[in-house]
């Protein structure tokens, strides 16, 4: 692979890292082209992208983010693939474990494509025992729409609060009127 060539593939990974504001390394190295197929197919039914890179270009790439991503060294090493997850920053981490789930895989063996370290908004994540704390970090869309849900809750409350209580008043007085008018 020429210099050139080498160049291309960086800007195009730098480019990929900035436009999606979370991305997963992991390591495919031991499976099967059957299974890295077999995963690569679950990744784009749910919108996720999965290709694998050399370390020293992840490097470089990496570089370009601003941030400091030293702490992804520790991950940068055998053979990389990157998950990339435009949306939720959980969803690689919900992908990883169904797809570990679908494989049967025993407790002593360790599942492919393993989980080598994370980026997500800024936050670095290394090490597998990361992979359950990641597939139930909540999305920025799950946190706005809990936000608003929250917020319209009291607002719901004191609608329905005046608005039986109106009733009530209503009622209240529609039946004064009448014992009035019996008594008349």
């Amino acid at each position: 692979m020429t210099r050139e060539e080498k160049q291309v593939l960086v800007d195009e990974l730098s480019e990929k890292f900035q436009s999606h504001n979370a991305f997963y390394i992991t390591d495919a190295s031991g499976m099967s082209v059957a299974k890295i197929n077999e995963f690569r197919r679950l990744c784009f039914n749910r919108g996720l992208e999965f290709k694998v890179y050399k370390n020293t270009l992840i490097r470089k790439a990496l570089d370009t983010l601003g941030g400091d991503t030293s702490e992804l060294d520790a991950a940068l090493k055998s053979q990389s693939g990157v998950l990339f997850s435009k949306e939720a920053g959980n969803a690689p981490g919900k992908l990883l474990k169904d797809f570990y789930k679908a494989q049967n895989y025993s407790k002593n063996a360790v599942p492919k494509p393993a989980l080598k370290g994370a980026y997500i908004d800024s936050s670095i994540y290394l090490g597998a025992n990361q992979l359950e704390t990641l597939s139930t970090l909540k999305g920025k869309n799950e946190l706005i729409g809990e936000v608003i849900g929250l917020l319209q809750s009291p607002a719901k409350n004191v609608i329905s609060a005046l608005s039986s209580g109106g009733n009530k008043l209503a009622g209240i007085l529609k039946t004064l009127s009448e014992k009035e008018e019996v008594a008349a």
